[in-house]
């Protein structure tokens, strides 16, 4: 096996906490402007189920996004997202302020950005995603970049590594099926 794929294993093994910036990785990053200044974003279903498998097989989930959007609220109530962090200018201090909440150390969190803004989180958690489209700054700092686009299906890929990682898949996948 691959020594870097060997070490986002071990590190996504360790997962308790997984955070996703919004846009650019829950979408895929185009901001959508209706008539009347209202903000649209196209989220991806399968994303979506990823998260809830994730969450029902016992990770914390958070959103942390610069921007501040009612479709990102409403899309994470319909996800049981507890964690919703919008509007934040300082993604470090906000995450470091959540792990403290949580009582988790920062090895025991990932996290997926985009950007340079994510770069202060994806150097400092355990387990650092981006997706194939951020800036490759960015994709230096990554433990793992999925396959899948962003807003396409990136973040359930992740979701599916990191309980592959932690031997929860198969059981994840087979409670659907019940």
């Amino acid at each position: 096996m691959h020594a870097a794929l060997a070490d986002a294993i071990e590190r996504a093994r360790r997962v308790r906490l997984m955070l996703f910036d919004v846009d650019g990785v829950l979408t895929d990053g185009r901001l959508w402007y209706g008539p009347h200044g209202e903000q649209l974003k196209a989220f991806h279903a399968h994303d979506g189920h990823g998260m809830k498998l994730l969450a029902a097989a016992g990770v914390r989930l958070a959103l942390l996004s610069g921007r501040e959007s009612a479709a990102v609220t409403q899309r994470a109530a319909e996800l049981g997202i507890e964690h919703v962090l919008q509007g934040i200018a300082d993604k470090r201090a906000a995450f470091e302020a959540l792990l403290a909440q949580l009582a988790l150390d920062a090895g025991a969190a990932g996290y997926m950005g985009d950007e340079l803004v994510d770069l202060p989180v994806l150097r400092r958690c355990g387990f650092a995603c981006a997706p194939g489209e951020a800036p490759e700054l960015v994709r230096q700092h990554a433990h793992y970049v999925p396959r899948a686009a962003a807003g396409g299906g990136a973040v359930r890929e992740v979701c599916e590594f990191v309980l592959r990682a932690q031997g929860r898949l198969d059981a994840a996948l087979e409670a659907c099926l019940r």
